[in-house]
């Protein structure tokens, strides 16, 4: 058995699960979303839990076990409780403010870059030292993808750390030039 893909998932409440055949739909109080497993992993509910059975013992068969049962609980977890991902913005004259349903990124260039957020992520700017910015939503996939969007606008140098980083990633500096004897 997959380490992951045994594991049951446990359903909160207030959060209604619907099997179609290889369709899961969760709904919850954050949103809803729906999504369609392969046909070689099956899904049973049985009460308040989740359960995901595969088909034979193939390796890929055993990886899609597991990753069908990481998706379905990230599902589960995101309209329950709902995801959270910080960036941190790091340089001289950097700004980002947010309007509406987009960010206003002023990251050195000649324009300022205008990015819609997608639909379901909420963000929110935090300027106490240095300026973060806090996106959540419920998908974790397009979390994911938005937050890897607004780093690639200006990813973070080796030698003075300037540009958009994640909270949780560590930068390893470069030694500039050595100063001429």
């Amino acid at each position: 058995m997959s380490r992951i893909g045994k594991l049951p998932i446990k359903i909160p409440g207030g959060v209604k699960v619907e099997i179609q055949g290889q369709e899961i739909k969760v709904q919850g109080p954050k949103g809803k979303l729906a999504r369609e497993l392969n046909p070689k992993v099956t899904i049973e509910k049985d009460g308040d839990t989740l359960h995901l059975k595969r088909s034979d013992d193939s390796k890929a068969t055993r990886a899609l076990h597991g990753l069908s049962r990481a998706l379905v609980a990230n599902m589960v977890t995101g309209v329950s409780t709902g995801f959270k991902r910080e960036l941190i913005v790091t340089g001289v004259g950097y700004k980002v403010e947010e309007k509406g349903k987009k960010l206003v990124l002023h990251l050195g260039y000649s324009h300022p870059i205008d990015f819609p957020l997608p639909e379901g992520i909420a963000a929110k700017v935090d300027r106490q030292k240095e300026i973060r910015i806090i996106l959540e939503g419920y998908d974790k996939e397009v979390l994911g993808l938005t937050a890897a969007r607004i780093r690639a606008f200006r990813p973070p140098e080796p030698y003075k750390g300037k540009g958009i980083r994640y909270s949780d990633e560590e930068i390893i500096r470069k030694a500039g030039k050595a100063a001429a004897k």
